[in-house]
């Protein structure tokens, strides 16, 4: 009993890990309720408008991801920034995220006329094609929005203000959900406009999270202690440093997420069946993944912090703390998935015909059982990830990235094509891949190069924080420098 005490009220531990996460947990279960809403709600329009959104959407996701790497990765600049006693130093590299957003826009946009093109390449079903391109086109208006909402985002994060970001994004969840109902079915005054309608309510979420956290951002009391009028410049340097290390961040965001929109393509081969019920599954799914993404965040911002004041034990505390509160979550979650999946697909069934959703509804739960499979590795991944994350060690986990996402690709399509093996092998792939990135960002973790690294000016962390012992060597991620 004393130990289990000591476990939770210890410096970087139970409580502080919680206390911290939990707004980010509720944060990310939001964009869960979103999801899972936008999915169901097209189920109930048509199957065939549920199938389409997933290869859509993760197109779209792909074109975002590596500005939005570049720009999420600011948080752990803030955190450092902020363990090491400079907090005029967090407007400036905050607004960095932001120009990055802005500069992104018109890329975007530029994509549009591409799409019809890309899915007619991907060999989907004309009328499946037809709506993905309509998604798609649509949701390209709110990418802008969100990488500059993701860099807006940081700013409070990275300094632990977790509550603002949680209701941020809370009230974004409803508009969005709200308004994809609006719009798909045509209620309220809207038009019915089905799955253009669901993508329209995403882009109105974005600029709604945009708008709402630059008020919160810039009140009086935030504007002079963290520079964020003066720092509004490009400050040419400290952008190259954000790319040095935030670029391979979104490189491995793109490569990785490039692999798996491949991957669906390709499932999406086999047919609206197959691709309906891998939606669905992943749907699901999203009640255990979105939230730990908050656990994730959570263990880039406290490790950034103790490195910035160069606490690397505490910040390793804090990592293994987090991995067995979302072990447990996630093992949770993997026990309900294998032998009550019937409990997560009651809002599905609820609006689909049930001869339809029938047949929908047995494969999915064939797919469940992999999930399950899978679900301790996901929560490896993603608390190991973000822990080598929040040190620096971008470039590791690019080259991993690198290396590992063309196989589930590779493996995909050789057995699809080659010996004509359906779902059940192209899960088999999946399975195996998310259980090896999560091996193998443990097995890095373990090795404690990131104990060494940071992300910030020398200067800055060695002159910042005077009061903190400094460790003998310091290495700069990245770098070749030392400091003593």
């Amino acid at each position: 009993m004393d130990r289990a005490i000591n476990w939770w009220t210890r410096r970087c531990g139970g409580r502080e890990v919680f206390v911290l996460a939990l707004p980010l947990i509720i944060s990310t279960a939001s964009w869960t309720v979103m999801h899972f809403a936008d999915r169901m709600f097209l189920l109930w329009y048509s199957t065939r408008a549920m199938a389409a959104a997933m290869p859509a959407g993760l197109l779209h996701f792909t074109l975002v991801c590596f500005p939005l790497g570049v720009a999420v990765y600011v948080n752990t600049f803030v955190a450092q920034y902020k363990g090491a006693g400079r907090p005029d130093r967090i407007g400036v590299v905050v607004w960095q995220g932001v120009w990055i957003g802005l500069a992104a826009i018109p890329v975007f946009l530029a994509t549009i006329p591409l799409a019809p093109s890309f899915f007619s390449l991907a060999g989907h079903q004309p009328d499946i094609a037809r709506l993905e391109v309509l998604y798609y086109q649509t949701l390209t208006f709110g990418a802008g929005g969100a990488v500059t909402a993701a860099a807006l985002s940081t700013f409070f994060t990275g300094r632990g203000a977790t509550r603002v970001v949680m209701m941020v994004d809370c009230m974004a969840a409803v508009v969005n959900v709200v308004l994809d109902y609006a719009w798909i079915f045509g209620r309220w005054g809207f038009p019915e406009m089905g799955i253009e309608g669901a993508a329209w309510a995403t882009v109105v979420s974005q600029w709604f999270r945009v708008m709402l956290y630059w008020r919160l951002m810039m009140r009086s009391g935030n504007l002079q202690k963290y520079q964020l009028i003066s720092g509004r410049r490009l400050d040419i340097p400290l952008f190259r440093r954000l790319l040095r290390y935030g670029g391979p961040n979104g490189l491995q965001m793109l490569v990785e997420v490039a692999a798996f929109t491949i991957f669906i393509l390709l499932v999406g081969r086999l047919g609206e069946q197959a691709m309906a019920a891998t939606t669905l599954a992943f749907n699901v799914n999203s009640v255990a993944f979105l939230p730990m993404l908050g656990m994730g965040i959570a263990v880039s911002t406290m490790g950034g912090q103790q490195l910035g004041q160069n606490r690397p034990d505490w910040a390793a505390r804090a990592t293994w703390t987090s991995f067995w509160m979302a072990g447990a979550y996630m093992g949770t979650m993997a026990v309900l998935y294998a032998t009550v999946p019937d409990l997560f697909l009651m809002g599905h069934a609820a609006g689909t015909a049930p001869d339809e959703f029938g047949r929908l509804r047995d494969v999915t739960v064939v797919l469940l059982r992999f999930v399950a499979a899978y679900c301790l590795f996901d929560a490896m991944n993603l608390i190991f990830v973000s822990a080598i994350k929040g040190a620096g060690d971008t470039r590791f986990i690019l080259l991993t990235t690198l290396i590992l996402s063309p196989m589930p690709v590779l493996a995909g399509w050789w057995g699809v094509t080659r010996h004509g093996w359906g779902l059940v092998w192209c899960w088999v792939v999946i399975t195996a891949w998310i259980c090896a990135l999560g091996l193998t960002y443990l097995g890095r973790f373990l090795q404690g190069r990131w104990r060494t690294m940071r992300v910030i000016e020398p200067e800055l962390f060695a002159n910042g924080n005077d009061s903190q012992p400094m460790e003998p060597t310091v290495q700069y991620a990245g770098d070749d420098r030392h400091t003593g």
